[in-house]
């Protein structure tokens, strides 16, 4: 496989833009064996042997595991419902050197979006690490059954946590903390599309890495108790 990163995340100096972009040469998804039928099976809990597995992939570090249940909705860049073109601009406005908004070159899922004070605001992203129109349909299809009879079936993914707020209030509006959660799955690209497709619940193995993250390590260890919050939008 190839060993150049799938995704990398950018911020802006200054204006502490938050965007992750799918780059060249990330056309595979990372497979653990033996863990396919565990893992469509589903976790009821924080699994040893399944975050252990997953561990031998991921650099030495700090991780928080969480399992969540997420609902994905598919999202197209410049599409309904983009977070790059509507609320990232509601708070930072267009790019200032392109006129344009940022740009994530990958279609993605969103999931929960909550408050977590009137001066920040939560929002949870899903990037699969091929495009979802890689996927077999015939594989989608076959999740779909199991999501009809079960929730439990669960992806894995590896996750941060990144605090983005412009340095001061601008012209473009709405001024808050945006918390973006964003998983980069390992596993369970079919499972995901499935559930995004059928409209039903999925868990998530989230692997949260605190080194990679741009937030403290308090605001992390926050992530559990907002994440089971009703989903609320910004007002």
């Amino acid at each position: 496989m190839d060993d150049r990163p799938a995704f990398e995340l950018t911020y802006w100096c200054g204006t502490c833009t938050f965007l992750f972009q799918r780059l060249e040469g990330a056309n595979e998804a990372l497979s653990v064996a033996g863990l396919e039928r565990r893992l469509s099976d589903g976790l009821d809990g924080l699994d040893d042997q399944v975050i252990g597995d997953f561990a031998t992939l991921l650099p030495g570090g700090d991780y928080l595991p969480l399992l969540l249940t997420v609902q994905p909705r598919l999202t197209y860049p410049a599409g309904p419902g983009d977070y790059f073109t509507e609320e990232q601009v509601s708070t930072w406005g267009i790019d200032s050197f392109w006129g344009l908004p940022e740009y994530p070159h990958t279609p993605y899922y969103r999931a929960l979006e909550t408050a977590i004070d009137p001066g920040a605001h939560l929002f949870e992203f899903i990037v699969p690490m091929v495009p979802p129109s890689w996927n077999v349909t015939a594989k989608v299809a076959e999740h779909v059954e199991l999501l009809r009879r079960s929730s439990r079936p669960t992806a894995v993914a590896l996750s941060t946590l990144d605090v983005c707020q412009p340095a001061e209030a601008n012209d473009a509006g709405d001024y808050y903390a945006h918390w973006c959660l964003t998983h980069f799955l390992l596993d369970g690209h079919h499972k995901m599309q499935a559930a995004a497709g059928s409209g039903r619940p999925l868990r998530l193995l989230s692997l949260v890495s605190v080194d990679a993250s741009l937030a403290t390590t308090e605001q992390v260890t926050r992530i559990p108790g907002f994440v089971s919050q009703p989903a609320t939008r910004r007002a």
